[in-house]
């Protein structure tokens, strides 16, 4: 009985402190409940009690509901569980592009967009030739409905999205091992017919094994080694995938445009394509260089028209070996930060209206 003396006097002269009242939830519950079972006279003790336990369950209640924003395992528990339910089934319709059940958990509006299907099936294709796994994901209560952007701050980007629901959930995910890695997008609201797809993106988020800055970066060393080529070449990489979802914002996205047509008019005053190698006797013309996707990257491709048939494969080889010692001067720097370099010799112009033979060779550094 003392004991219970002592831990009504706590509970009952905790004053106007709310925050040391929830925290004594636990002792509350125990007073009210052996006050309501065995002194049932003591009413008001009970009165009393009773209005602070409603005040508090109030409270706690609208604590959950505060506006704010919480990342991976910031998010609670039971709600990242509910959230990771809901993705799950939608991935699995996705791979199997199976549209009409995906629309179940779609929004209407998302539901009612054209560009949805194309989407899904390019979502599919991607998820049936990878397996994806979860990047980042955020939970996000707004203050109002329709009222402000979601900004989003950390780890060196920024994802601003309509608020359209006072609650939001956004996940990215990767694929687990290509270099070149698709970013898939998606934005799920709290409406009043429930939590739904609300937003779908699948865009390149890096390429071979680097993101938008990280190429960027990359691109400054080499133009700072007056390798311009390759300065280009990075930063069309670069250019390819600053923007991995239409929400998704690096702070440096203006520094990396202003680069890229920095680089891009340097280039283009410096290197007329085609343009012929004098000094070799054999004189072959190099008619482009531009960059191609392969299971391992992406790397440079050189066409070049060449005298010497084709079909004598032996003496185009032969050819090629001065073709790259004099392309090491004249386009300094295209076989210092490529895995491959890739060569395409033809005997005739090629166009896009036709197909034209051509030689295949690789240069693996």
């Amino acid at each position: 009985m003392p004991k219970l003396t002592a831990l009504l006097f706590k509970v009952l002269s905790f004053g106007e402190d709310l925050g040391e009242a929830m925290n004594l939830m636990p002792d509350l519950l125990l007073v009210f409940y052996y006050l309501s079972t065995y002194m049932k006279p003591i009413k008001p003790y009970l009165l009393k009690l009773s209005g602070f336990l409603t005040l508090i369950i109030v409270l706690q209640s609208c604590k959950d509901d505060k506006p704010g924003s919480w990342k991976n395992d910031e998010i609670k528990a039971g709600k990242r569980e509910d959230f990771h339910k809901m993705t799950d089934q939608v991935f699995i319709d996705l791979k199997k592009n199976d549209l009409p059940h995906l629309k179940l958990m779609m929004s209407k509006e998302l539901i009612d967009d054209h560009g949805t299907e194309h989407s899904v099936e390019l979502m599919s294709n991607h998820l049936t030739d990878n397996k994806f796994s979860l990047l980042d994901e955020y939970y996000i209560i707004n203050k109002h409905k329709d009222a402000e952007t979601i900004t989003l701050s950390g780890a060196g980007i920024e994802i601003k999205y309509p608020g359209v629901t006072r609650e939001t959930y956004i996940a990215f995910y990767i694929p687990k091992t290509v270099d070149n890695k698709y970013l898939i997008t998606t934005i799920y609201g709290k409406y009043n017919y429930g939590w739904k797809l609300s937003y779908l993106d699948l865009s390149p988020y890096t390429v071979n094994g680097k993101t938008a800055p990280e190429l960027f970066k990359l691109a400054k060393e080499q133009y700072d080694k007056k390798y311009l080529i390759d300065a280009m070449n990075t930063m069309n990489l670069a250019n390819s995938c600053v923007k991995p979802a239409s929400v998704w914002q690096y702070p440096d996205e203006s520094g990396i445009k202003d680069f890229y047509l920095k680089v891009l008019n340097e280039s283009n005053g410096k290197y007329k394509f085609p343009f012929t190698i004098n000094s070799l006797p054999t004189r072959p013309m190099i008619l482009r260089v531009y960059t191609k996707d392969t299971d391992e990257g992406t790397f440079p491709v050189i066409y070049y028209m060449t005298h010497i048939s084709i079909i004598d494969t032996n003496d185009v080889k032969g050819e090629n070996v001065q073709i790259k010692k004099a392309l090491s001067k004249l386009l300094p720097g295209i076989d210092k930060y490529n895995k491959y370099v890739f060569y395409e010799a033809f005997n005739k112009f090629p166009r896009d209206y036709e197909s034209v033979d051509r030689f295949n060779m690789v240069d693996k550094h």
